[in-house]
């Protein structure tokens, strides 16, 4: 009875997962996605507590709301803008439990083999499940759970450095020990060796150094990657993470583990996928190299920045019939979406064609701008991502640039020696007037020069995007 209500709830649980992925891709269905996300992972939950095997109720409850109050009170504290060091966080955790599993899987394993032939019927749980494993199917074990302790060893110190450059603890810039990739490729072969060692002897000490030295590897690898990459970086952990816990699935004999993680891993991967062709950008030449790679000194900027008042930019929406926002990370930082919403309010009610401008890696997480966006009510038709709207700019009287560098930078056509040479950009600097909020004149956070700032058709509004926009919206009549 119980096998039959675990498998029946696992496939349920499975099919709410895959509906949860399926709603995600749209603003619409987001809201109703996330709970199908939640009602299935508390069946999986429930199942896994209930189901064969399962023990300790008290440690098992007393973990559960320990867990729980810990996800409420960050669910409560943490801010939007804080969102992408949140996921890198929480990628860090999985891969760390994957890390703890994997070993226990190791010590269970080890028991089962000291313990004499005719006591092994009296063993419970999984270790029941390994005393009657054939020497194939151990050794099979043996390799997932290298697979699983590997990848959950990198994805864990990958996604703590991850966030700490994105909460801004660790330097944003990329850097690497001397000889950094044969560190790296040594490292990975210390780990195949280490493979090989352990399924000849099953010696803890071998997953122990593999261990180390795939700590090492997502620390470097992600040290070695600048923070303009980051967005690219928290989708590949994502799926990281994701093929850890279908490994440590094989290991424990769990058919959903393997189901959502191989769900996981692989929406991570296309993802990821996704935002480097977004970025020009192949995903081995991230992973592997970094951001900033240049083939001789960057263009020289000429001119100046021209700045401009409230009063100025009011004037021009005033007049202005067709109007494209484009919100960056700036926008989340200043905390500015709910005046942005505002002032489209304003500007539609006056009849005015107004409309946003999303780039695929906008933000420091895939999707930040549309959770802001849709967080202060802005209509979901007029939020257009960059190929649907790139060609609309000559035709444009304003463009609104609040708070966003790298994906707004000229440069990236027209500097071939620039970092970003080549990076699909969205092209306001062709609209008839180029509004862009920002606090000084400092880089963005890839510490890039941005020439649309001194071009003739632009307009610096400086100071904070809230402040600046809470000013101008009496003036919009």
């Amino acid at each position: 009875m119980e096998y039959g209500f675990t498998t029946a709830a696992y496939v349920v649980a499975a099919v709410l997962f895959i509906q949860s992925l399926g709603g995600l891709s749209g603003q619409e269905s987001a809201k109703r996605a996330v709970w199908y996300g939640i009602v299935g992972m508390a069946l999986a939950v429930l199942a896994t507590v209930t189901g064969p095997g399962a023990g300790n109720w008290v440690l098992s409850l007393v973990m559960i709301a320990i867990g729980g109050s810990i996800g409420w009170v960050v669910a409560q504290r943490v801010q939007m803008t804080e969102m992408p060091q949140l996921v890198a966080a929480m990628h860090s955790l999985v891969g760390l439990a994957a890390v703890f599993i994997g070993y226990n899987a190791h010590l269970e394993a080890a028991f089962v083999a000291g313990t004499p032939e005719d006591q092994r019927h009296l063993l419970e749980g999984f270790a029941a499940i390994l005393a009657h494993k054939a020497p194939v199917e151990l050794t099979i074990l043996r390799i997932e759970v290298f697979l699983g302790v590997f990848i959950g060893a990198v994805t864990f110190t990958g996604s703590v450095i991850a966030y700490g450059k994105l909460a801004g603890k660790v330097d944003g810039k990329a850097k690497k020990l001397p000889g950094g990739h044969l560190l790296n490729a040594g490292a990975a072969l210390g780990s195949v060796l280490m493979l090989v060692i352990y399924l000849q002897t099953a010696s803890v000490m071998a997953l122990i150094v593999m261990t180390l030295l795939a700590f090492f590897i997502g620390y470097h690898l992600i040290m070695g990657i600048g923070g303009a990459d980051m967005p690219v970086v928290v989708s590949m952990l994502n799926s990281y993470s994701g093929w850890a816990a279908a490994a440590i699935g094989f290991s424990l004999s769990n058919d959903l583990l393997i189901v959502v993680g191989a769900l996981v891993g692989s929406s991570g991967a296309i993802l990821s996928y996704i935002m480097c062709k977004a970025m020009n950008r192949s995903f081995i030449s991230v992973i592997l190299g970094g951001f900033g790679s240049t083939t001789g000194p960057a263009m020289e900027i000429s001119g100046e920045q021209i700045a401009i008042d409230t009063d100025g930019v009011a004037a021009a929406l005033n007049e202005a019939d067709s109007i494209v926002i484009i919100p960056g990370y700036g926008m989340a930082v200043a905390q500015a979406q709910q005046a942005v919403s505002e002032l489209t309010r304003k500007l539609r009610a006056k009849g005015k064609n107004v409309r946003f401008a999303i780039h695929p890696v906008a933000g420091r997480l895939p999707g930040h701008m549309n959770v802001l966006l849709a967080e202060a009510k802005v209509p979901y038709d007029i939020v257009l991502e960059m190929d649907e709207i790139n060609e609309d700019f000559p035709s444009t009287d304003v463009a609104i640039v609040i708070g966003s560098n790298d994906i707004v930078n000229p440069a990236a056509q027209e500097d071939p020696n620039s970092p970003i040479a080549g990076m699909p950009v969205l092209e306001c600097w062709k609209a008839k007037q180029v509004f862009v909020s920002k606090r000084g004149q400092g880089t963005g956070y890839s510490g890039i020069e941005n020439p649309l700032f001194y071009k003739e058709n632009t307009r610096m509004f400086y100071g904070d995007a809230k402040k600046s926009l809470d000013a101008l919206l009496p003036l919009i009549d």
